[in-house]
């Protein structure tokens, strides 16, 4: 597996990491047993970053995540976020950070997170007195790396003037281009980006099925991709970038992640499942070269991305 730097503090980590929300949250029920069986793996195939946040069973994903990578844990990075209170509403208040970030050193099992992300902004704390608090557990040697997830380039900018930011996590694929216009301010700022849903929720993973097939609990089933006004126009638009996937001996996902890794140098996908084959088609993008004229291609396949718009 390549590497990729994230930032210019120092953090080097896989070309393709590993996502871990699924393992806990929002996908319908899932096998913890399954879960750390798909984490381990993606390590043995070369996977050295690993993804998650309080916010993913309000613990149990950190739980499990630090369970499944406690006997390689010198050999990965672990991030995780803060942000949120349990009715979804944010919170980063100075006392609130310190106590999440806290609980997940324990949840983790481990003495140091190594990429710390602010999961969402907050709108009635700014973000100087976020960053502020962040910067305190750097201090202390519990955290090594800032970063912050879903911002916009305001806050990115007041943020990193604070501490320097090492990474920021927005949605991006093939169906999700509304972050791009960030790109030139994260390369005059020297941060690096890791990309959430970089399969599209599961759009691009050559599995999709209409909502009626997801349980009840999917939040899947809420996403404008899947809306019945909208859904036969994405299949079609799956049936030509699979058609063409094929074509370069690829499967639909493998060229979804190869895209994200050809946009830029400092791209760092971040795909999650619980299966095994899965978890090694995944890694396997990394293997796949795209051209300047396949990401044309690919663009004339889906010029403004998912119909239904960027956030599913």
């Amino acid at each position: 597996m390549q590497t990729r730097t994230l930032g210019s503090q120092g953090l080097t980590v896989s070309a393709i990491g590993y996502g871990a929300m699924g393992t806990a949250f929002a996908y319908g029920p899932s096998d913890d047993t399954e879960s750390i069986a798909a984490i381990r793996r993606a390590h043995e195939l070369g996977v050295t970053h690993f993804d998650t946040a309080e916010l993913y069973g309000w613990g149990a994903g950190e739980k499990l995540l630090g369970h499944a990578l406690a006997p390689i844990r010198d050999e990965v990075t672990i991030a995780t976020k803060f942000g949120f209170t349990e009715t979804w509403a944010p919170d980063s208040r100075p006392e609130h950070i310190r106590e999440v970030v806290d609980n997940s050193l324990r949840n983790l099992n481990t003495d140091t997170i190594d990429l710390l992300y602010q999961h969402m902004p907050d709108p009635n704390v700014p973000i100087e007195d976020v960053v502020g608090t962040m910067k305190e557990f750097v201090d202390a040697g519990k955290v090594k790396y800032l970063a912050l997830s879903n911002a916009d380039e305001d806050t990115i900018r007041r943020a990193h003037a604070v501490h320097p930011i090492s990474a920021l996590q927005n949605q991006y694929s093939i169906f999700a281009l509304d972050t791009e216009p960030l790109f030139p301010v994260l390369e005059e700022l020297g941060i690096g980006f890791v990309a959430y849903s970089p399969i599209a929720r599961g759009f691009l993973s050559g599995g999709v099925q209409s909502i009626d097939h997801y349980d009840a609990g999917d939040f899947r089933r809420q996403l404008a991709w899947w809306k019945p006004e909208n859904f036969d126009a994405n299949v079609a638009i799956v049936a030509e970038l699979t058609k063409f996937a094929e074509s370069k001996g690829a499967t639909l996902s493998q060229l979804a992640l190869a895209w994200l890794l050809a946009k830029k140098d400092y791209v760092v996908p971040i795909p999650g499942s619980r299966n095994l084959d899965r978890v090694a088609e995944n890694v396997a993008a990394a293997d796949l070269t795209l051209t300047a004229e396949d990401l044309a291609r690919i663009a004339d396949i889906a010029p403004a991305g998912g119909i239904g718009g960027s956030q599913g």
